[in-house]
């Protein structure tokens, strides 16, 4: 039972799904990591994608004061969610508390996690590769959503991961599957725009699945839809796709 003079209300579903849209649709983040030299709490901006299970994943130079903080302790918090006109604070917004891992490039999954950042981040192809360059994956430990004045909730961290043993699957062939579905239909990308009622701007493409929902992105904006049950595999998303982008109202 929840305190009655809690400020927390009962986790619930819309909850949950809030929580996953503002952390996976999040293209930059503040992150918080303690300074090694005095303890301080030292924050930072980075760009975050995130991994095949929902994990972000951030791009850091190992000169930077908050990787050489990580590699000292790998607590970290992420603060996502933006604000549009008027009080900043009635806009829904996560801290996700994370343990950092970090990526070594010889890991197999290395590969895959290059290629879901570049397809939110195509401009970090300039930088990616670079020596100095690793990623971390933040594991979410435990998460504080206040969906505006009133709302606030408390959420555990596998609430923001995916749990299906269909990831690496999809993984693999997902590329390949998105590339089939534009190609059967080559406005699906429009139309999804319309349905969802993305903001206004110039082409809008498909750049991630998961079992758990799509990505598309245009220039500067970034939309997440999360299907209402995890899909089984490849085809099973891009099915689900379809149905949203053609489907009658």
């Amino acid at each position: 039972m929840k305190d009655p003079a809690s400020p927390l209300r009962e986790t619930d579903d819309d909850a949950r799904k809030l929580a996953r849209v503002l952390l996976r649709s999040a293209r930059h983040a503040a992150i918080a990591v303690l300074a090694p030299e005095n303890g301080f709490p030292f924050v930072s901006r980075v760009l975050v994608a995130t991994d095949i299970d929902g994990i972000p994943v951030i791009l850091v130079s190992q000169l930077s004061a908050h990787t050489r903080a990580l590699a000292r302790d790998p607590r970290a918090s992420l603060l996502t969610g933006e604000p549009g006109k008027g009080d900043p604070l009635a806009y829904p917004r996560l801290t996700t508390q994370c343990l950092a891992e970090p990526v070594e490039r010889s890991s197999a999954f290395y590969a895959r996690i290059r290629t879901r950042f570049l397809a939110r981040h195509p401009k970090a192809k300039l930088y990616i590769d670079f020596p100095d360059f690793l990623f971390f994956r933040l594991k979410p430990e435990q998460a504080s959503l206040n969906g505006g004045f009133g709302r606030a909730y408390q959420l555990d961290g596998n609430d923001l991961i995916i749990q299906s043993a269909a990831n690496e699957a999809i993984a693999v062939g997902a590329a390949e599957a998105v590339r089939d579905l534009v190609e059967r239909h080559p406005d699906v990308a429009e139309s999804l725009a319309i349905r969802l009622k993305a903001p206004e701007s110039g082409s809008w493409h498909i750049c991630g699945i998961d079992s758990s929902g799509f990505d598309m992105i245009s220039g500067d904006f970034l939309l997440r839809y999360e299907f209402e049950t995890l899909a089984v595999d490849a085809d099973h998303i891009c099915s689900n796709i379809s149905k949203i982008a053609y489907s009658i109202p």
